[in-house]
């Protein structure tokens, strides 16, 4: 259940701080006090979309907790969705500035798609105007399959698996567009693509390995001199060379060292060097000896290295690229070679998925039949404890002409609120008042269902007074006997039931209007449910009633 709404700085709101309980948590306030701003506050925590006019006057950015205590089950199935809390608490919180959003479950950084992959475990929010929603039967089908959705699961599963295999094949069957000389034309240009590839017969690594050596027979000159005028330095006629320096420097300090012994690691490293010198000597003498220019080996690299980089350019731009494309290219030559063929096979893998398809419709629909016949009753008897003297509820099935990802099954709701009348489409029967009664009677049967902890009602008492509004006051009373019940509410009635009364008001504090919230003992309860019955006069009489009507 929903433990509490912290809110700060959101609309009128400065800060909110409401610890809910078990039971009915009802809210009451005078008209435009700020109810819908708590309960959009809810849903902004859950994921729903901020707009700028949503932040408050007082600071720079506002914020929403909700705090949940969930069950061992819950727990499991969030975790399922790699939700993962301690001492069964969920603690959801979202603060937001004019440029910035930021979701958190139990302090962790979460999307908004997160959140609201979890919202349907936690709690079911009725808004003012989501019983219009009944008035299209598109939403009906959602309504019945959310009842049944445990025995419709496994089938459904297998409905989705195979509608989206259907609607592969069609969109494959799609693109045999092309008219036999289209074909050959196509044909002709891949063929061209592919014998240009195969011919050039391409290593991996190859344009790499050619790249150096094309680099090193351009450059072949300017080595030369440079690795000549390196060989004058080592070695040279005309003036004396760095080796003849060291082979010196090497005899005159063996000469030193037998008058000083401490000189024979310097010896040591002037011989080593001297070694050194002379190895290099003659590698620099072979490196220089096969250094030529051939120019038929550099037009012979540079043609390669065309070839290979013009295929490049048209294939991705490397040889791995280049492979790929001729892989795709002789698949694609493949396929048109046998397109007719291709193409009567995939109409019949489309035809027999179809027909299996249409089956697991039918298997859909007949669980359908059979669970809307158990939904039809419970709603009745639902709807019969909302006051209506007489009705008749049904679920009216009309087969589609082909199959959807949602099965074949056209689905609306028929009712009839008077005795003989016959059943009509509940668009066109149910008045305001109706429509709120019937959306409270399928949620109530759909919580049960769902074994959702917390319901919140915003105003489900819309259209209705009276008896009516009594009746659904002791509705929601018997719903909160076994789950938490939210209800922001303008009926005496309703509030009277309440197990917690909250009262909402508007003030003007340091000339900023400002909405509060309050939990209300019970004298102040009575007084609000006085100030329902009585309006701007409130008198002793009003009290008496009120105090009755909470008694009652």
């Amino acid at each position: 259940m929903l433990i509490n709404l912290h809110v700060k700085n959101l609309a009128l709101i400065d800060e909110a701080d409401i610890y809910f309980d078990e039971g009915l948590n009802i809210l009451t306030g005078e008209t435009g006090a700020g109810k819908s701003i708590l309960l959009g506050s809810v849903n902004l925590a859950l994921g729903a979309k901020a707009s700028r006019d949503m932040l408050g006057k007082h600071g720079d950015y506002a914020s929403v907790e909700l705090l949940f205590q969930v069950d061992d089950a819950t727990v499991s199935k969030l975790a399922e969705k790699d939700i993962f809390v301690t001492d069964n608490q969920v603690l959801i919180s979202r603060k937001f500035t004019e440029n910035r959003n930021i979701m958190k479950i139990n302090g962790e950084n979460v999307t908004l798609q997160a959140v609201r992959a979890i919202t349907s475990l936690l709690i079911d929010i009725h808004g003012q105007h989501e019983h219009q929603s009944l008035l299209y039967p598109a939403n009906h089908l959602a309504i019945l399959d959310r009842y049944g959705r445990k025995e419709m699961e496994q089938i459904k599963n297998v409905l989705e698996n195979q509608y989206k295999e259907y609607r592969q094949l069609c969109r494959q069957l799609e693109e045999f567009t092309m008219d036999e000389e289209e074909r050959k034309r196509t044909m002709d240009f891949l063929e061209y693509e592919v014998n240009e590839i195969e011919a050039a017969a391409i290593r991996d690594g190859e344009d790499e390995e050619l790249q150096n050596k094309y680099r090193k027979a351009r450059n072949a000159q300017k080595i030369a001199g440079a690795l000549s005028e390196v060989a004058d330095c080592i070695e040279s006629e005309e003036h004396e060379a760095a080796s003849e320096l060291v082979g010196r420097a090497y005899k005159v300090i063996n000469v030193a060292q037998q008058y000083d012994e401490t000189l024979s690691g310097l010896a040591e490293q002037l011989g080593d060097i001297e070694s050194l010198m002379d190895d290099f000597g003659r590698e620099l003498a072979s490196y220089l000896s096969e250094l030529e220019f051939d120019d038929e080996e550099y037009a012979r690299l540079e043609e390669r290295l065309d070839i290979i980089n013009n295929l490049k350019a048209k294939h991705g731009g490397s040889i791995a690229s280049i492979n790929a494309a001729l892989k795709s290219k002789s698949e694609r030559m493949d396929f048109l070679r046998e397109y007719d063929e291709n193409r009567q096979r995939i109409i019949k893998e489309r035809d027999k998925l179809l027909e299996k398809l249409v089956t697991t419709c039918g298997a859909l629909s007949d669980i359908r039949k059979k669970i809307a016949a158990k939904l039809e009753s419970e709603i009745k008897q639902a709807l019969l404890e909302l006051n209506f003297l007489s009705v008749e509820f049904e679920i009216n099935f009309t087969p589609l002409d082909k199959p959807t990802a949602n099965g074949m099954d056209y689905v609306e709701y028929m009712i009839s609120t008077n005795p003989g009348e016959e059943l009509r489409p509940l668009a066109k029967v149910a008045s305001g008042g109706e429509l709120s009664r019937i959306m409270l009677a399928i949620k109530t049967v759909l919580a049960d269902q769902d074994e959702i902890d917390t319901l919140i009602f915003d105003e489900i008492d819309s259209g209705i007074s009276g008896r009516t509004a009594q009746m659904v006051a002791d509705k929601l009373d018997r719903i909160a006997k076994s789950r938490q019940v939210i209800c922001i509410t303008h009926l005496p009635q309703i509030a009277a039931m309440a197990d917690r009364h909250f009262g909402i008001s508007k003030s003007v504090i340091d000339n900023k209007t400002v909405t509060s919230i309050k939990e209300l003992d019970n004298e102040e309860s009575v007084m609000e449910l006085a100030r329902m019955l009585g309006g701007a006069s409130i008198t002793e009489a009003v009290i008496s009633n009120a105090r009755e009507l909470k008694r009652h």
